[in-house]
């Protein structure tokens, strides 16, 4: 479904994505891993069209979609989920939701809320309203009401408590099992990792230099290689 060839980005003179190459294939879960600095965040807005690539390719369903502006990424049905949520926070839930599905059909709203209950009491609550945990719920809810085949993740679990990761364990299990949606997934939480994932990409100085099981992530070994990040 994604692949991505001898990509490349920066900023300014800086060179950020240094020649990173993997590919995804549909309804599978793809975790990348590394430490702070390393170029995560500049993955994902390079394949969401946010950040231009300097060389390389992103390719999209065979298609090649390396120049496409964001808006045309989301029509082909390619969703993003930003660190931070980046929700609307002077907006109700629902009328964030209504935002996400302005491209969808009017019942779109109501069949994710109803695949989302934790959203239902809150749907009149303003966003800066909500806890982290309810804000990163309403993030994957509104990036939903798009429609999309393939949704990129970008640490979905920081600032967030517990018993929530948890349940966005479960949100996004349902994503992949009954919705057969595609995920490209960045985060240092290494059991949620672990518990997700299909394969983990290793990611250092913007290129990927390793690609493991997620069992491994359990082994005492190699949290010692990622320590500071979560286990």
């Amino acid at each position: 479904m994604l692949e991505i060839i001898d990509l490349c980005a920066a900023y300014g003179r800086i060179p950020i994505l240094n020649r990173v190459n993997f590919q995804v294939d549909r309804a599978e879960v793809i975790g990348v891993l590394g430490h702070n600095g390393m170029g995560k965040t500049t993955l994902m807005r390079t394949l969401m069209g946010l950040m231009p690539a300097t060389s390389g390719q992103v390719l999209y369903q065979d298609e090649e979609i390396t120049r496409e502006p964001p808006h045309v990424r989301a029509r082909r049905g390619i969703g993003y989920v930003p660190q931070g949520r980046g929700i609307f926070p002077q907006l109700t839930v629902l009328n964030n939701l209504k935002i996400g599905a302005a491209n969808a059909d009017r019942d779109t709203v109501e069949r994710v809320v109803e695949g989302l209950p934790l959203l239902k009491p809150l749907l009149n609550r303003m966003g800066n309203a909500l806890s982290g945990g309810e804000q990163q719920i309403l993030a994957i809810a509104r990036c939903l009401c798009a429609e999309p085949q393939l949704i990129l993740l970008d640490e979905p679990t920081e600032g967030v408590q517990p018993s929530i990761v948890d349940q966005l364990e479960d949100i996004l299990t349902h994503l992949r099992i009954n919705l057969r949606l595609t995920i490209v997934l960045v985060e240092q939480n290494l059991n949620f990792v672990a518990d997700f994932a299909d394969r983990v990409l290793i990611i250092q100085k913007g290129a990927i230099v390793n690609e493991m099981v997620p069992g491994a992530l359990k082994d005492p070994a190699i949290i010692d290689e990622f320590v500071g990040m979560r286990a």
